[in-house]
C-alpha cells in the first residue's frame, strides 16, 4: 500500500498537482513497486492517480475492473475508446500539471517508461507533464534500515565468494588444470546457491582483452581459457532472499602469477585514484551539508581519468543507484552516457566504477557508497592495488 499522505506532501513541496501512474502490460515496474501491487493481469489500460489534495482516483477497464482494487478511492470503469477518454478526464479533473514516468527528450531513460502516445493523450486534457523522476527517487529508491541490513549481509557474502574465486583460479592454474572463464562463472554461481545469494544475472569473469569489454559475458562455448600470466576481472552483484533484499555490487581485480606487470600496475592505479576521487568527492560533500547531483559525482571520477590521458578509454558513466534490482531508479552517478541532474538524497546506494578499457586488457574497480543524513560509507572492502594471486 503506497504513502498517500507522504506522496502529497512531496507533491506539494514539488508544486505538482498530481502523480499519474499509468501500465499495460506490466511496461512500468516502477509503478507496481511505488504502489505496492501485485503484477495482476494488466493486458489493458490503467491509471491511478494520487492528486496533491484529496482522494486518488483510478481508471480500469470493464474486463479489468479489479485490476487496483487493492488500492484506495474512487474507480471508474471504460471499455470502449470514447467512454476512456471521458473518464480519463474525470479521473484528471482540475489537475494542471501532472508527474509521470516521462523524462524529457529521454534525458532519463531509465525513468521513461510511459509511451508518447499516452503523454500525447494526457496532454490532451489540458495538463503539463513533467518528470516524475524525484518523486520516483523518494518512494522507489530510498532504503529502509531492513533493506540496508540485507546489502551489508550479501556484502559479506559477496567479499568472501569472490576472494574464493580468486584462489580457485589460482588452485586451478598451479594444477594445471584447463579451464574457461565459462567453467569459472559456473564455480561461482554454485557459490552463490550456496550462500543464499540471488542475482539477475550471472557474474562476469574475464581475461585479457575479454577484460576490456565493459559488459562481456563469457558463454559456454566462445569464452577464454585461464591461464598463468592473465588479468582476471570479475564484476560481482548479488542479493539475499529476504523479501525486498537490496543489492550489492563489486568489481575487482586479480594477476595470475607473483608481480603485477607494470603495464597492469599503472592503468589500476589511475582507475583507483579516479575511484577515490569520487568517492571522497562524496564523503566530503555530505558531510558538509552540501546537496550534491549525479554529474558532478562522475565528473571528479572523469577528470582523473582525462588528466592521465586516457578519457576515450573510460566509455559508461562511473556508476549507477543500486535498489531492489542492481541498477536502481535513483540518481545514477553519470555526466556521460545522460547527464544526471538529479540530487544524491540520504538513504540511497549507488556504485563508482570507473574503467579503463584497451584493446589488450580493461581495468575496473567498483565500490558501493551508501548516503546517509550527513554522512556517506563505502560499504564494503576496497581494493588498493592488483591483487598477485600465484606465490
Amino acid at each position: 500500500m503506497p504513502d498517500i499522505a507522504a506522496i502529497q506532501s512531496a507533491l506539494s513541496e514539488q508544486k505538482i498537482d498530481a502523480w499519474l501512474f499509468y501500465d499495460i502490460l506490466h511496461r512500468d515496474p516502477i509503478a507496481y513497486r511505488v504502489l505496492g501491487l501485485d503484477h495482476a493481469m494488466a493486458k489493458r489500460r490503467w491509471f491511478y492517480m494520487i492528486p496533491a489534495k484529496g482522494a486518488p482516483r483510478k481508471l480500469v477497464h470493464r474486463i479489468e475492473a479489479g485490476a487496483l482494487d487493492s488500492l484506495p478511492g474512487e474507480k471508474l470503469v471504460y471499455a470502449a475508446t470514447g467512454e476512456l477518454e471521458k473518464n480519463l478526464k474525470k479521473l484528471i479533473g482540475r489537475a494542471k500539471k501532472v508527474a509521470m514516468q516521462y523524462s524529457p527528450k529521454n534525458q532519463i531513460p531509465y525513468i521513461s517508461l510511459v509511451d508518447a502516445g499516452t503523454v500525447e493523450l494526457i496532454r490532451a486534457q489540458g495538463c503539463t507533464v513533467v518528470s516524475s523522476a524525484d518523486l520516483v527517487q523518494q518512494f522507489e529508491a530510498v532504503w529502509t534500515p531492513e533493506q540496508l541490513q540485507t546489502h551489508r549481509e550479501a556484502g559479506l557474502t559477496i567479499d568472501k565468494i569472490t576472494a574464493a574465486t580468486f584462489a580457485e583460479a589460482a588452485r586451478r592454474v598451479s594444477s594445471g588444470q584447463s579451464f574457461t572463464e565459462y567453467d569459472l562463472q559456473q564455480w561461482m554461481l554454485g557459490q552463490f546457491r550456496a550462500s543464499g545469494v540471488v542475482s539477475d544475472s550471472a557474474p562476469i569473469v574475464a581475461v585479457g582483452p575479454h577484460s576490456g569489454d565493459p559488459h562481456y559475458e563469457p558463454m559456454e562455448r566462445g569464452s577464454a581459457q585461464v591461464r598463468k600470466g592473465d588479468l582476471l576481472l570479475l564484476d560481482v552483484w548479488g542479493k539475499t532472499l529476504a523479501p525486498g533484499s537490496v543489492y550489492y555490487d563489486i568489481t575487482w581485480v586479480g594477476f595470475l602469477g607473483a608481480k603485477v606487470p607494470a603495464k597492469y600496475a599503472k592503468i589500476f592505479t589511475i582507475v583507483r585514484d579516479a575511484r577515490d576521487a569520487a568517492v571522497d568527492f562524496v564523503l566530503k560533500n555530505v558531510k558538509a551539508g552540501r546537496a550534491i547531483e549525479g554529474w558532478q559525482v562522475d565528473r571528479a571520477a572523469r577528470e582523473v581519468i582525462r588528466k592521465a590521458g586516457y578519457a576515450d578509454k573510460f566509455v559508461h558513466r562511473t556508476g549507477h543507484n543500486i535498489g531492489q534490482e542492481v541498477h536502481g531508479t535513483g540518481a545514477n552517478m553519470d555526466g556521460l552516457e545522460t547527464r544526471d541532474i538529479r540530487r544524491v538524497i540520504p538513504r540511497t546506494c549507488f556504485s563508482v566504477e570507473p574503467g579503463i578499457y584497451l584493446p589488450e586488457f580493461g581495468i575496473r574497480s567498483e565500490v558501493d557508497v551508501y548516503v546517509a543524513e550527513g554522512r556517506a560509507e563505502v560499504t564494503g572492502a576496497v581494493q588498493t592495488g592488483i591483487i598477485p594471486l600465484l606465490p
